[in-house]
């Protein structure tokens, strides 16, 4: 079949598939992709069926609601209306100022703002990956889900790869710093639907790059289903900073799966705010594969109502002389609840490493619930590796001196609530970006 680019931009602006159907029927093997990939889609298709659905008598889904894991009410594909289509595109613009823009709506691009000539002619790659796909076959089959889920989520990954047919491929050559940040949007639209976002990003050497990624409901009460990936490849000497704002609906249930791989003398800082689903599960898997690298993973999560939150993750040190540092900062309220299971893995030869791991979280219920699992495995000497969670409720004090100064309590807690994590925001180097995560949470807060 022919793959140029006028049979690609139909298939992109269109959608690949209009008819709605459930997840659990497979994949479809579009036409749209070259034979490679569609074989590559059946055999994670048929992993998915043969491996087993987790259990709460798994280490890796320990205190998880699994329960909430059953696929057979949602589907994908389907028709996006002309209105769902306008109130997507009035609500997707986080920043001000971009340096480009990609809009999706279930897995469909429905509007792009590409990189300007000047970083076109720079050799930046800013697309769809179902362009990527055909036109950077070995760029991308290099990196593409290249390492294998390890956190628990296995099967998830391999529904994802069977399922995924759009997302983004960004790649940025050597020495090329993009000042302006790169924002993505993705939208849940309808009852039971389902994405499968995805994220390809390779830098090369001495690259400099921000991406800011987005997860919405336009439908804030509509059940849906979120299976998404990320590969993060960061060149030697390159600068990486991914952000993520978690904010889907309700009633939606989520998992996430990250992967970072870090080269010499590079850094990566991924931070991710979850605010949105009824369970949102994050994996996240950053790997110091270079002498000299350095990892920041820093998350937020504001959970209220019955709402749940797990994150799983693993610091792989393989290299001497690197450094990793994880701060996550959780806030419960009512019947909320967390957990956390992490690891810091120091790899044989692996020596000099340094690396923290700190988890804080604030009650505020006493119906609240947070679990945490931090854990070191040391194969290596001359190492510093420090772990550790602690959970507290607000400071009687701290809430004293605000209410004797007339400021309700409702208010005075949100105060305590919003200094308390805004000691992770303050890690990042972009006040806008910084400034859009506040707002957000803010509006959780007001929104109950």
């Amino acid at each position: 079949m022919r793959h140029d680019s006028t049979v690609l931009d139909e298939a992109i602006e269109s959608g690949s598939a209009n008819v709605p159907r459930a997840i659990l029927s497979g994949p479809t093997g579009s036409g749209n992709f070259p034979d490679w990939f569609n074989d590559q889609q059946a055999a994670a298709w048929k992993q998915f069926q043969a491996l087993p659905n987790p259990t709460r008598k798994d280490q890796a889904w320990r205190f998880s609601n699994v329960g909430l894991l059953d696929l057979a009410p949602f589907k994908v594909g389907g028709v996006l209306p002309d209105k769902e289509r306008n109130a997507i595109l009035e609500q997707s613009r986080g920043l001000d100022k971009v340096a480009a823009r990609l809009i999706f709506a279930g897995d469909q691009l429905i509007e792009r703002d590409v990189v300007s000539d000047q970083l076109k002619k720079r050799g930046v790659i800013f697309q769809p990956l179902e362009r990527a796909i055909v036109e950077h076959r070995e760029l991308f089959r290099k990196h593409f889900m290249s390492q294998p889920a390890i956190l628990g989520s296995a099967k998830f990954a391999a529904l994802h790869q069977a399922m995924v047919s759009s997302g983004t491929f960004l790649y940025v050559p050597r020495g090329v710093e993009i000042e302006l940040p790169i924002e993505i949007f993705h939208w849940l639209h309808g009852e039971n639907a389902s994405v499968f976002p995805h994220l390809l990003l390779v830098t090369d050497e001495l690259a400099k790059v921000t991406v800011i990624e987005s997860f919405r409901s336009l439908d804030q009460q509509a059940p849906g289903f979120a299976c998404g990936v990320n590969d993060l490849i960061t060149g030697p000497g390159a600068k990486v900073a991914y952000i993520c704002a978690q904010d889907w609906g309700t009633n939606v249930v989520a998992l996430q799966m990250n992967t970072t791989i870090v080269d010499h003398d590079a850094s990566a800082m991924s931070l991710n705010l979850h605010l949105g689903g009824k369970y949102s599960r994050f994996e996240s898997l950053s790997r110091l594969s270079g002498e000299g690298g350095r990892s920041d993973l820093l998350a937020i999560s504001v959970a209220n109502g019955t709402q749940e939150f797990d994150a799983r993750t693993l610091q792989d040190h393989v290299s001497p002389h690197t450094a990793s540092d994880l701060l996550y900062k959780n806030a419960l309220d009512d019947r909320a609840r967390t957990t956390f299971g992490g690891l810091i893995r120091v790899e044989p030869h692996a020596h000099f490493t340094d690396a923290y791991q700190k988890v804080r979280n604030l009650l505020l219920s006493d119906d609240s619930e947070a679990n945490s699992m931090p854990g070191l495995e040391i194969l290596a000497d001359n190492v510093r590796c420090t772990h550790g969670a602690t959970s507290g409720q607000i400071d009687k004090d701290e809430l004293f001196y605000l209410r004797t100064r007339g400021i309700p309590v409702s208010v005075a807690q949100r105060l305590i609530v919003s200094g308390f994590l805004n000691e992770v925001i303050q890690r990042l180097d972009h006040e806008a970006i910084a400034d859009h995560l506040r707002r957000l949470i803010d509006d959780k807060f007001a929104n109950g």
